[in-house]
């Protein structure tokens, strides 16, 4: 007898495993692997393996409990990195390829006037205790304002001011060879992916912007504007950036960058002394039409800082925009700090895995961006007003739940054929009987929810 008759058709539709297998199916994530070359000639299949690892984090455990030392798991510690570290898998193609069927969803839910934009930025993942992990470097962390050891994650992402979406990476190393801690260890096909994105993690991230942005474009994923913090705005960068996409962008504040000016040269600090500044308390000062290094139009506003009394400098390729649409479009860049944040927190981007394997960052680091653009789809499907980190607690909670819904299930099956041979009660009675317990299961776990939402 089947029990899953007595449950309510919301709750099968809410539980995250009905959730994954629609997103699977919707997005065809079995086929984007194999065109990947994301496939195994033997054993269990890569469809299998990937949803796995990409479950992990939902059920509460970390990459090691949960699949390479749990006696509940079937596959096996081997096959689990075997499938990390193959150096032919084309994760970034696998990545694009899903970002592009998610950003063509999005966009027919979203108005047509609408700003779409790419942002870039980078993040450090730091492994402190690590010794021996390929290509492992001393880098510096903005944020702390000193040397780490570990990676640079360079990211490019996709918003639409309600959704945001992670699109294509580049997991760095260092361009000195002297801040590298290790080199290449393994010994691989110059023809192969994983070849190819270590050479990629040996240059400067300015260098591969462009790269990134003409990828990205030339897959049909529309945006109006690139986004990125001062780190990246040197004048060659903006310049071979504005081929493809205009630029809005925050500037530093150095002797070494000149603009034209008024015919002149001046740096961004003698530009804003000449300006005449608005009066009050205006939140936008001033702003200048200039000329970059390689003859590039551009528009500088000054804004107030808010944090103390001073003032910054946005610069923009698109000199028709209003100094007001500036700052509000380059507001939309602090999403990526968001989804660093989230990603570092709840989706073991930077503890979850310890491996000494570059193929295997590179496999897991996209396994965890994945599970962000499973978010980003569960929100904006369901309108959540909820934050990713209350969406992602609520699909653990979902797991835990159908964990003990199907031992119930169990529980009651059996109890149902020893009911039927010993033959003392009638079909109708015992059906009545389960179907109460079973309801009264349901409505017990969501009012326990409710209550636990409320305190």
């Amino acid at each position: 007898m089947e029990i899953t008759e007595f449950q309510s058709d919301d709750q099968v539709v809410n539980q995250f495993p009905n959730r994954l297998e629609k997103f699977v199916s919707s997005f065809n994530i079995a086929t984007l692997l194999n065109r990947s070359r994301i496939r195994k000639s033997k054993g269990h299949c890569a469809k299998d393996i990937f949803l796995a690892i990409f479950s992990i984090p939902f059920s509460g455990k970390d990459f090691f409990h949960g699949l390479v030392n749990s006696n509940d798991s079937p596959y096996g510690k081997d096959a689990i990195y075997e499938f990390l570290k193959c150096e032919t898998f084309n994760w970034r193609n696998f990545l694009l390829c899903l970002a592009v069927k998610l950003v063509s969803f999005f966009e027919n839910l979203t108005s047509k006037e609408r700003e779409k934009v790419l942002i870039i930025d980078d993040s450090t993942l730091s492994r402190p205790r690590s010794k021996m992990v390929e290509l492992l470097a001393k880098v510096f962390d903005h944020s702390e304002n000193k040397y780490l050891k570990g990676y640079r994650l360079l990211t490019a992402c996709w918003s639409d001011g309600a959704s945001f979406l992670p699109l294509d990476f580049a997991l760095l190393s260092s361009a000195n060879e002297k801040t590298r801690l290790q080199g290449i260890t393994k010994k691989l096909d110059k023809r192969s992916c994983g070849y190819k994105r270590r050479l990629e993690a040996q240059r400067k991230a300015p260098d591969l912007l462009e790269p990134m942005v003409s990828r990205i474009l030339g897959l049909g994923i529309k945006a109006r504007y690139l986004l990125m913090d001062s780190w990246f705005a040197y004048p060659k960068t903006i310049a071979s950036l504005y081929k493809h996409i205009h630029v809005v962008c925050m500037i530093k504040r150095t002797p070494n960058i000149l603009y034209t000016f008024k015919d002149k040269r001046y740096t961004v600090h003698g530009i804003y002394r000449l300006l005449k500044k608005r009066p009050g308390r205006a939140k936008i000062l001033a702003s200048a039409l200039v000329t970059l290094k390689y003859g590039q139009q551009a528009k500088i506003v000054f804004v107030r800082d808010r944090r103390k009394k001073d003032w910054l400098a946005l610069l923009t390729t698109d000199t028709q925009l209003p100094d007001e649409e500036v700052v509000r479009i380059y507001g939309k860049r602090w999403d990526i700090e968001v989804f660093f944040k989230m990603t570092k927190q709840h989706l073991g981007l930077e503890k979850s895995i310890q491996t000494r394997d570059y193929d295997s960052q590179i496999a897991y680091t996209t396994i965890v961006m994945v599970r962000y653009m499973f978010l980003a789809l569960e929100q904006r499907r369901q309108d959540d007003p909820r934050t990713f980190g209350a969406l992602f607690r609520a699909c653990c909670e979902e797991m835990r739940d159908l964990s003990f819904m199907e031992a119930l299930k169990r529980i009651l099956e059996l109890t149902v054929d020893k009911l039927r041979k010993s033959g003392e009660m009638a079909e109708e009675t015992y059906r009545s009987l389960i179907s109460a317990i079973f309801g009264t299961a349901i409505e017990f776990f969501g009012l326990n929810r409710q209550l636990c939402q409320r305190s």
